[in-house]
């Protein structure tokens, strides 16, 4: 079946004018939709002259009509007017918290699954975006692969489990295929996640940022304003080094941030009890003794964590009263006292140069 995945690599067969990259990569393609019969594209041009203009349009009727299933192709084509807008909220959402860390592996994916559903148990409607485009693990973690639906008005049903509305680039492209997409791509998915989502009366959008501070989360972050941003790391000395450069990423677009979490913070042997620091420790206080950013919780290394998160099922619906998943329960209301106390936090000290 034909996915807006196959129609976007299609469109990057077709080079922008007076270009060397291909409508994609230069960022001409803004939004894609697909309801099983007609494709939609929404194409932000660059000034060119009348005829240029028909001759792409032309190509790109012509390479998606030649699609299996197309019946109709649509172009909207939009001038560029002076200069972007600022942000601007998402559609259905009241607050985006995004969950985000300078490292990769750190389990930041896990953490912002289970603060996902333990907000949902607080009483909130609660709705989970997988941006991590390179590495999409939300399928996974919550037992589920979709199908996507479309709305009647053209835009993407988020799939729901558990009581949460979810959406991830996952349920788009085939399990374990790696995923090579040009920054481009990247943000002009994210936008569309951001957009053209039928996100359903949500208190909150948790947004599960990639690793490292590039084109996602800086697409995000540009786009939405947010109530905040939940930095993850572990507590060694690697990974509380790279949190800097993901408080930096706030500070440069304005961005507050909410607070840490030290994740894998300690080891209990479920045979003697003993707790080890297998990863240091001190590493959260660090960083808020330099910065003036609160550490929200400090999470357990614990096998019945990974074990929920391999089954699809997280750790506070499946077992609510292990330490992990109370932990998880605590770590949401931190959150949300954070979130409400809001201009009254205290500022992080300046370190963007």
């Amino acid at each position: 079946m034909l996915t807006i995945a196959d129609i976007r690599e299609r469109l990057s067969e077709i080079r922008a004018p007076g270009s060397h990259a291909d409508i994609v990569q230069a960022g001409v393609v803004q939004r894609i939709a697909w309801d099983g019969s007609d494709i939609e594209v929404e194409l932000a041009l660059p000034p060119m002259p009348e005829q240029a203009r028909r001759v792409l349009e032309t190509d790109i009727r012509r390479a998606l009509g030649a699609l299996p299933g197309v019946q109709q192709v649509r172009l909207r084509v939009a001038q560029p007017q002076g200069p972007t807008p600022g942000p601007g909220p998402v559609p259905g959402v009241r607050q985006v918290i995004a969950v985000a860390s300078a490292k990769g592996g750190v389990g930041k994916s896990t953490v912002a699954a289970n603060l996902a559903l333990a907000l949902s148990l607080e009483g909130l409607r609660v709705g989970l975006l997988d941006a991590d485009v390179y590495g999409p693990s939300l399928p996974l973690l919550f037992g589920t692969h979709g199908p996507v639906e479309v709305t009647h008005d053209q835009r993407l049903a988020p799939v729901e489990k558990f009581g949460l509305q979810l959406m991830s680039v996952g349920f788009f492209v085939e399990e374990r295929a790696p995923v090579i997409w040009r920054g481009p791509v990247v943000m002009s998915l994210v936008r569309q996640f951001l957009r053209d989502v039928a996100w359903n009366d949500l208190d909150f959008l948790v947004v599960d940022l990639p690793p490292g501070t590039g084109d996602a989360p800086l697409s995000l972050l540009q786009l939405v304003p947010i109530a905040g941003g939940v930095i993850v790391t572990t507590p060694q000395t690697v990974a509380v080094a790279d949190v800097e450069r993901g408080i930096a990423m706030f500070q440069r677009v304005r961005a507050p941030v909410l607070g840490i979490v030290e994740n894998m913070a300690t080891y209990v042997c479920p045979h003697c009890g003993a707790e080890e620091h297998v990863f240091g420790e001190g590493g959260g206080d660090w960083l808020q003794e330099k910065f003036g950013v609160p550490v929200l919780a400090r999470l357990p290394l614990v096998p019945e964590l990974r074990e929920a998160s391999d089954t699809g099922e997280p750790l506070p619906l499946r077992a609510p009263d292990h330490p992990a998943g109370k932990a998880f329960r605590a770590l949401a209301r931190a959150v949300l006292e954070q979130v409400s106390a809001g201009a009254d936090a205290p500022p992080v000290p300046n370190i963007v140069n």
